[in-house]
């Protein structure tokens, strides 16, 4: 079943890009969730809606052809609303978390105005929603991964700095880590791996992939670096199993993702709780 499912070059780029994203969402995840910014990937996703109704209304509702994918116009909007956050953030010194919901209302308002002016929903912009097995280009593929590279590059030589920020930012200004920096870098890493998300697991799902495989392994790991390892492991059977099932029952990829991430979350709980019982 598989050799066939991989003989198409459109399943193909599905599967190696999934590959990638199910390494890179629940990595960043991590270190979203250990800092209580969960709903940061819910405020980029939707930032991000607004960047692909935007490049739909473009080309469609006004007849101009610009020769970019809407992939680059979601990751340009997506960085750009990461920005906004952290400047947000210092804005509201007292109340940093102020920051996402506005960022996250302007998302939705700006998706909502771009999609009424394009005439509604179409096919493109369902499948940018909610994930797309035929959607992923062997170009998309590339660009996905040379950001994946960078990104597994960057996080290789700053993780003390962002573990040393994760869990006492205090003590990392002590230490010397420049915070503002190294915030900047992480939210437009998280802001990236959202937008490169959207073609497999759709805008309005990519923030469960970011979470639900960490939550799982929150509750059987025994320490930071095992929590990663099994978020990635956890991240990659429901990309992988995903992928395959919603193909061969004609399903929504990013549903079917987020569904299995979820069962693997009630097997860890489960788990969990019949070993203490014992």
């Amino acid at each position: 079943m598989i050799s066939a499912f991989m003989q198409f070059e459109f399943l193909r780029n599905a599967v190696y890009t999934g590959v990638l994203i199910g390494i890179l969402a629940p990595l960043l995840g991590v270190f979203v969730v250990v800092r209580r910014l969960s709903l940061i990937a819910d405020a980029l996703s939707h930032v991000t809606l607004a960047g692909i109704a935007a490049s739909l209304l473009v080309e469609k509702k006004l007849g101009l052809f610009i020769g970019m994918s809407p992939l680059y116009f979601g990751m340009a909007f997506s960085v750009t609303g990461a920005l906004f956050i952290e400047k947000l953030r210092s804005v509201y010194k007292h109340y940093q978390e102020l920051a996402i919901p506005i960022i996250l209302s302007a998302g939705i308002g700006l998706g909502a105005i771009f999609i009424s002016l394009a005439d509604g929903f179409n096919t493109d912009l369902f499948n940018y929603l909610f994930g797309s097995v035929s959607a992923v280009s062997r170009t998309d593929f590339w660009v996905i991964f040379y950001i994946a590279i960078a990104i597994l590059i960057t996080i290789f030589l700053f993780y003390k700095e962002l573990f040393v920020l994760s869990f006492d930012e205090e003590h990392a200004r002590v230490s010397g880590v420049n915070s503002k920096i190294f915030h900047l870098i992480f939210i437009v890493m998280v802001a990236l791996v959202i937008a490169v998300s959207m073609r497999v697991v759709g805008i309005l799902l990519v923030s469960s992939l970011m979470t639900l495989p960490v939550a799982s392994s929150m509750r059987i790991a025994k320490g930071f670096k095992q929590t990663i390892f099994l978020s990635i492991l956890f991240g990659e059977i429901a990309v992988i199993g995903g992928l395959i099932t919603s193909f061969y029952f004609d399903l929504a990829p990013g549903g079917t993702i987020v569904i299995i991430s979820v069962l693997i979350l009630i097997s860890t709980i489960v788990w969990k709780k019949m070993r203490r019982g014992t």
